[in-house]
C-alpha cells in the first residue's frame, strides 16, 4: 500500500472519498508483514467493524482472523457528549437553564466535536506504555488544522471564558482544555514530527475534492506538519471497453488531476483505481492491498432503473408560485449543478427565478452558460462576507480585550462557523425576495449554524426581545421563514453512496432540532439511473440500490434520482433535461 511508513499514520480527507478502506488496508498490510498494529478510527461514520466483521466499539479489540491486528473506535459524538457534560455539569443548580442551554449550543458544534475527539485520540497518543506495545497506529480521519491550531494557543483559556470576554461561535469548546495544555502540547508536538508521524490526503480524482485537499494540505503545513503524502482513490479505469460514459468519467477523472494545484502536484502520489466491490471483509480488503484485478462477475446486463426524475420535485416546487428553495448537502454532491437545474426548469416554465449562489462566480456562470429569460443571478462572495463580519465582531467585542484575549478571539473567528454565520446573515437579506418569486439558494448553512442562531439567541432571539407584543405579531425574521413549509422548501442533495447519505442523515437530524423540516431529496449522479456497460460501473450501479432505497423508505417521502451524466450539464439545454418528465418509481 504505502511504503516506509512511520509510527503514526494518519489518513484525513471529505467524507466518502474512502479513508477507512485506505486505513483498514494499510492496517491490515502492515499485520500481514507481521508488525503489531492498533487501528484507531475516530470517523463518526465508522463501519471499520463492520469491514472487519467485528465488534469493535470504544475499548480496543484483537481483529477477527487477523494476527497482530487491534482496532478502536471512539465515536466522536459520543466524546462530545461525556466532553460538554464535564463542562456543563458544575454549572447545572448556579446558572439559570436558558444561560446553560446557550453554553450546552455553544458546545453542540463541529468544532467541539472536532476537540472531543482529539482529546480521546491524544490519549493514544501520549500513552507511551500503551504505544510501547505497537510497531504501528493507523488513524482513520485525523484533526484539523483549525483544531489542533486552537490547541496550540497560549493563555489562560477559561479565565477569559469566565470573564465573559468572548461568545463568539467556537469558544465554547476552548472551556474544558486549561487542564490538558500539557498534554496536548506533547500531542500536538508529535503530530509535527515527520520522522513519527505521516499525514495521507485522500481524495476523489475530483476537482472539488483536489481544492480541498490544498486548502488541508497548505493548512497542516502552516502549522507544522509537513510530512504528507497523497492519495488519489477511484481512478477510472483506462479500460472503458467502448462505453460513452466510461470514457467521459475518464476524462473527467484525467483532467481534474492535470488541474491540481503545483503544492499538491508535488506531493508523494498514490493512484489507486476505482474498484467494483465495496471493500468489506478480509477478502475484498486483501485484494485491494495486492491490486488484484478487477473482473467482476455479473449475472447479466444491468438496465437503468426507472426511479422519480427531478421533474417530479418540480412540479410540487411550482405549485405556490413563489417561495424560497434551499439546496443542502456536504460540498461536491452537486448542489450548484441541482439548484441551477430547478432555476433554469423554472424559468423556462415563465416564473421570475432568483439564483443565489456562493460558489464563485466563474463556476455558477459556467453551469448557466449564458443568460435565460426570468432567471436572476445574485453571487454572495463567503470570503468578503467573512471578512466584513470578522471586522464586525473584533470592534464591537474585542475592543476591550488584551492582547492574548484578543488573539484567541480572532483565531475563533477563523473557524469554519463564522463563515456559516457570515454567509447566512448575507443570505437573510434577499430571503424576502421569496415573498414575491422563486428564490433558489445554492450551498445553503449548515443546521448547526441555523441551531446556533435560533437557539442561543444570537440572531432570531435577539431581535425578537426588542419588539414590543404588537410588533411580534406581525414580525417575521428569516428563521421564521426558514421554518415555515408555506414559506420554505429545504432540499438534501446526496450522492448514492454509503457516507454521503450517512451526512446527509445527520444533516437533516440537525435542522429538525432547529424546526426545520426538509422538504424532499435528490440523490445525484446515480449509475442505477444511468445507461453503461462497463462492469464496473455496472457492479457499482447495483450496489446503490441500498443507499436510494434508504433514502425512499426511511428518509423521505420525496426524492428525486439523477443519473450520472456523460457530460456536464452546462447550459440551459442540458440542466432542463435533469428535469425531464418524471416517471413512476419502480419498486425496489
Amino acid at each position: 500500500m504505502f511504503d516506509n511508513l512511520p509510527k503514526f499514520t494518519f489518513f484525513t480527507g471529505k467524507g466518502g472519498v474512502g479513508k477507512t478502506s485506505m486505513a483498514c488496508t494499510t492496517a491490515l498490510s502492515l499485520a500481514a508483514d507481521g508488525k503489531k498494529v492498533l487501528l484507531v478510527s475516530t470517523d463518526p461514520a465508522s463501519n471499520v467493524g463492520q469491514v472487519f466483521a467485528t465488534d469493535i466499539g470504544n475499548k480496543i479489540t484483537p481483529i477477527n482472523g487477523v494476527k497482530n491486528l487491534s482496532a478502536i473506535e471512539i465515536n466522536p459524538e459520543e466524546s462530545a457528549a461525556a466532553y460538554r457534560e464535564r463542562i456543563v455539569g458544575p454549572m447545572r443548580g448556579l446558572l439559570p437553564e436558558d444561560a446553560l442551554r446557550s453554553i450546552e449550543e455553544q458546545l453542540s458544534g463541529a468544532c467541539t466535536v472536532e476537540i472531543a475527539a482529539f482529546d480521546e485520540f491524544t490519549a493514544l497518543l501520549t500513552d507511551n506504555d500503551l504505544l510501547q506495545k505497537y510497531d504501528n497506529v493507523v488513524f482513520d480521519t485525523a484533526p484539523t488544522g483549525h483544531t489542533i491550531r486552537m490547541l496550540k494557543l497560549p493563555g489562560a483559556w477559561s479565565g477569559f471564558l469566565e470573564d465573559g470576554k468572548g461568545d463568539a461561535s467556537c469558544l465554547g469548546p476552548l472551556a474544558g482544555l486549561e487542564k490538558q495544555r500539557d498534554k496536548y502540547a506533547a500531542a500536538v508536538n508529535r503530530l509535527s514530527d515527520g520522522d513519527t508521524t505521516r499525514m495521507i490526503l485522500v481524495a476523489r480524482p475530483r476537482q472539488s475534492a483536489l481544492n480541498e485537499v490544498a486548502r488541508t494540505s497548505e493548512e497542516l503545513a502552516t502549522i507544522g506538519i509537513k510530512n504528507q503524502q497523497l492519495a488519489i482513490n477511484g481512478m477510472m479505469p483506462t479500460d472503458t471497453g467502448g462505453d460513452s460514459l466510461a470514457a467521459a468519467l475518464l476524462k473527467r477523472d484525467e483532467d481534474a488531476l492535470a488541474g491540481m494545484s503545483p503544492d499538491v502536484a508535488a506531493l508523494p502520489r498514490k493512484v489507486f483505481p476505482l474498484r467494483s466491490e465495496n471493500l468489506v471483509g478480509l477478502e475484498a480488503l486483501k485484494r485491494f492491498a495486492m491490486g488484484a484485478d478487477d473482473k467482476p462477475q455479473l449475472e447479466a446486463t444491468v438496465a437503468p432503473r426507472n426511479f422519480p426524475k427531478l421533474g417530479a420535485l418540480v412540479d410540487g416546487i411550482e405549485t405556490p408560485g413563489k417561495g424560497l428553495v434551499m439546496f443542502m448537502g456536504k460540498g461536491g454532491v452537486g448542489k450548484t449543478t441541482m439548484a441551477a437545474a430547478v432555476a433554469t426548469e423554472l424559468a423556462a416554465r415563465g416564473h421570475d427565478v432568483l439564483l443565489t449562489t456562493t460558489d464563485p462566480a466563474a463556476h455558477i456562470a459556467e453551469t448557466l452558460s449564458g443568460e435565460q429569460a426570468n432567471l436572476t443571478v445574485s453571487r454572495i462572495d463567503p470570503e468578503a462576507e467573512t471578512a466584513k463580519y470578522r471586522a464586525h465582531i473584533t470592534a464591537t467585542k474585542g475592543k476591550d480585550l488584551d492582547d492574548q484575549a484578543r488573539a484567541m478571539l480572532e483565531e475563533d473567528l477563523r473557524s469554519p462557523c463564522t463563515e456559516e454565520i457570515a454567509v447566512f446573515q448575507a443570505f437573510s437579506k434577499v430571503i424576502r425576495e421569496s415573498s414575491r418569486r422563486f428564490v433558489i439558494m445554492d450551498t445553503a448553512p449548515t443546521g448547526h449554524t441555523l441551531l446556533l442562531l435560533d437557539a442561543t439567541g444570537s440572531y432570531h432571539k435577539d431581535i425578537m426581545r426588542h419588539q414590543g407584543e404588537a410588533s411580534q405579531a406581525r414580525l417575521v425574521t428569516p428563521m421564521m421563514r426558514l421554518q415555515d413549509p408555506a414559506q420554505t422548501k429545504i432540499m438534501i442533495v446526496t450522492l448514492p453512496e454509503t457516507t454521503p447519505v450517512l451526512e446527509a442523515t445527520h444533516l437533516q437530524e440537525d435542522l429538525k432540532r432547529a424546526d426545520i423540516n426538509p422538504w424532499g431529496w435528490i440523490v445525484n449522479a446515480s449509475l442505477a439511473a444511468a445507461t453503461t456497460t462497463q462492469p464496473i460501473l455496472q457492479k457499482r450501479a447495483q450496489a446503490e440500490q441500498v443507499q436510494i432505497s434508504k433514502v425512499a423508505d426511511e428518509l423521505s417521502t420525496q426524492y428525486a434520482v439523477v443519473p450520472m451524466q456523460a457530460e456536464e450539464p452546462v447550459g440551459a439545454e442540458r440542466l432542463q433535461a435533469l428535469c425531464e418528465a418524471p416517471h413512476p418509481a419502480s419498486d425496489s
